[in-house]
């Protein structure tokens, strides 16, 4: 008798507790019609399947690890006045929902999905339409926010929430969703150790990314398009940023990515193009920028003399209205082995690099940045007569901004 006493503990404490788990269903023609009323009668590691229709059930509390999923994307709908979801416990799955009219609060951020102080939650695949905040993560920790389609309406920034707001985390990965008309599409405050990776955001009233005071973060293979104003990576350090497209941020204050205050950071083989700037740097430092394409914007960098150590090579440069602008003469910044098409230089000694130096910044370029309305006279004679003038007696372009080593072809990247 003891004997079997102690196999069945033994077997208690080394069976997983989802070998015990069990499959609650709720909706129209099950005997749970509430969907908290299921997670209520739930123990840890049960799945709740919650059938197709329309809820209309305010608040829903999550406060034990357990699945929840949707057959054929259920509704909630929080008709204006609830926060949804409350994901109030770690190991939580929210699965295959549309989730839709959210609350709304200037003084509280009311969200389609929240993850209230917790980790390990998982949300995938859902639908989230017309909330305040999409999907909000309130010091949540290794969570993955995946597959989503997050879409706001409001015209106006201070009615929209941002699609995906991670707050005070840490080791989230958001992968695949597709963000639209939000504030900002994905924001992180203090957020840190974070992968952001596949997703397509576009048309969002701000930003598409906007990174503030995040650390140790990567993005790559994003698209982010036709957004107010690109990405921004503010008073941040330790940032990654690859193989994302930049495309079609215009605007008087817009630009691909904006680096403001950011340093040891690395832009790599990302592509910019149909931007008012590519790229708008101030007050960065220690950053690589290499296998970049810069093709099509109104200005391809836009940087600031409070930059320094920056370090670009060799990056495409292709038809951009201005390559460079800047604000002063100083510059401690190293520029090599780019191509740039308006380099009027020769090759004599045939190694596909220029013999003279070529000075990314024109004369024409600094006098718009002193005096916007001189764009009236671009493409005219007097410009022209301007930058070749300038090329042989240089005095007011940047004596030590330039590219000695020139590429006579563009990269193939």
């Amino acid at each position: 008798m003891n004997r079997l006493i102690i196999l069945y503990f033994v077997l208690a404490i080394t069976i997983p507790a989802q070998a015990f788990a069990k499959i609650i269903k709720v909706g129209k023609g099950q005997t749970i019609a509430v969907i908290q009323q299921g997670i209520d009668m739930a123990v840890t590691g049960d799945t709740i399947l919650v059938s197709e229709g329309i809820y209309r059930q305010g608040n829903i509390v999550i406060n034990k690890s357990i699945v929840l999923k949707g057959v054929n994307h259920p509704v909630l709908d929080g008709e204006k006045n609830y926060e949804l979801l409350s994901v109030k416990s770690p190991n939580v799955t929210v699965d295959g929902f549309l989730i839709r009219n959210s609350g709304h609060s200037s003084m509280t951020d009311i969200a389609g999905i929240k993850i209230y102080n917790t980790h390990h939650v998982t949300v995938i695949n859902n639908i989230l339409e017309d909330n305040f905040f999409g999907i909000y993560a309130q010091q949540g920790t290794h969570c993955v926010i995946q597959n989503n389609q997050v879409t706001a309406y409001a015209k106006a920034t201070q009615l929209s929430g941002n699609g995906i707001h991670c707050w005070k985390s840490d080791s989230m990965h958001i992968s695949g969703n597709s963000i639209t008309g939000h504030r900002d599409g994905i924001y992180l405050e203090f957020a840190t150790h974070s992968l952001i990776e596949k997703n397509t955001v576009q048309k969002n009233n701000r930003y598409g990314l906007h990174f503030m005071f995040s650390h140790n973060n990567t993005y790559t293979n994003n698209v982010f398009r036709n957004n107010g104003a690109g990405v921004a990576v503010m008073y941040t350090r330790n940032v990654t940023m690859k193989n994302n497209r930049f495309e079609d941020n215009w605007g008087d204050a817009a630009y691909g990515l904006l680096l403001k205050e950011i340093s040891d950071s690395d832009i790599e083989g990302n592509y910019f193009e149909k931007n008012t700037s590519g790229i708008y740097m101030d007050g960065s430092s220690r950053i690589e920028m290499r296998k970049n394409v810069f093709k099509d914007n109104g200005w391809a960098i836009k940087m600031q003399a409070s930059c320094m150590d920056i370090k670009l090579e060799k990056n495409n440069f292709i038809n951009n209205t201005f390559d460079m602008g800047t604000n002063g003469s100083l510059v401690l910044n190293t520029f090599k082995n780019n191509y740039w098409d308006k380099y009027e230089g020769y090759d004599l000694n045939k190694d596909k690099i220029g013999d003279i130096p070529y000075r990314p910044v024109s004369m024409y370029s600094m006098i718009i940045e002193q005096m916007p309305p001189a764009m009236m006279l671009f493409r005219s004679f007097i410009t022209t007569l301007l930058d070749k003038t300038e090329k042989l007696l240089p005095s007011l372009t940047p004596e030590n901004l330039k590219d000695d080593y020139p590429l006579m072809k563009p990269l193939a990247l």
